[in-house]
């Protein structure tokens, strides 16, 4: 290991991560904050289906958090529980609708952050379903404030092999779900593999929301956003299309950013901030914010 890699390793044992619960109109949101000390930005972390904000803070391996590692390298992050999940599982009926949600995600962030710094601004990381609060966040008018958003685990199709397991008739349809998200088993730690270490019910409005952001809400969205983009999906992505059309498709509906930029994974999954290749992740993560801040300067 390089000295750099080792300093990394050390950092990140080091950093403290501190818990959040804020009322926000009466809904208590929760979330995770890792802060550095003079910020050049902050990362506004957002899960995806059954999990909540701890999927950025990989169990038992801190070099694999992002939680851990971009506080090391100057990035303070703010990983939100997405309405509906952490505190604000209680109140899921009630604040289903989309524009509800967006509003109490950007109040939660600014609840926490207060008067903290945050550098040259925020940024939005996504993966999976979270992705859909993230696009709906940057389409929103406060989303002309944001750094640039990174989009991860999600498309707009499913893949061919998604589609043979889930439509397949008789019992097994949780394992097969499984499979899909975390295979090749190789690509991650034993510990973490299979998710059980960070899983939490998912809200009801999930089974609704999902098909119809998919279908029509997502291109319509995508076209409202004004901020860079950056695309990435795992080389072993086995849920959502990622062949070259796919992927051009989804680009192409970000009509309004000024850069939409496609990244490829190596050696990664559904999973990408859980794998044994999620700190490359996050650097390439990091390193198009840095283009996000210069080009904002």
């Amino acid at each position: 290991m390089t000295s750099a890699g080792s300093d990394l390793v050390r950092l990140s044992h080091e950093i403290p991560i501190s818990s959040h619960v804020v009322d926000v109109d009466d809904v208590p949101m929760s979330a995770l904050l890792a802060e550095a000390a003079d910020p050049r930005a902050v990362i506004v972390a957002i899960h995806g289906g059954v999990t909540t904000s701890a999927y950025f803070d990989c169990p038992g391996h801190p070099r694999l958090s992002l939680l851990r590692t971009a506080p090391a390298l100057g990035f303070t992050v703010l990983a939100i529980d997405r309405p509906g999940y952490g505190s604000s599982a209680p109140h899921a009926a009630d604040i289903a609708p989309a524009a509800r949600r967006v509003d109490l995600a950007y109040a939660l962030v600014e609840r926490v952050l207060g008067a903290r710094p945050r550098g040259a601004g925020t940024f939005v990381l996504a993966h999976s379903a979270g992705c859909e609060l993230a696009v709906r966040m940057a389409a929103d008018e406060r989303g002309a404030h944001l750094l640039g958003i990174e989009l991860a685990g999600t498309g707009r199709e499913h893949h061919p092999e998604a589609i043979r397991s889930l439509t397949a008739g008789g019992p097994g349809r949780g394992d097969r779900l499984r499979e899909l998200l975390w295979q090749p088993s190789r690509l991650y730690p034993p510990e973490v593999f299979g998710g059980a270490a960070i899983a939490s019910p998912g809200p009801a409005y999930e089974a609704t929301m999902m098909p119809q952001w998919v279908a029509h809400d997502f291109a319509r969205a995508a076209a409202n956003v004004h901020v860079p983009v950056q695309f990435t999906v795992g080389a072993h992505e086995k849920v959502w299309r990622t062949d070259p059309l796919a992927l051009g498709e989804i680009t192409a509906l970000f009509t309004a950013a000024p850069r939409v930029l496609l990244n490829e994974q190596a050696d990664a999954g559904h999973n990408l901030s859980m794998g044994h290749s999620a700190t490359a992740y996050h650097l390439r993560v990091m390193s198009f914010i840095e283009e996000c801040v210069i080009a904002r300067r």
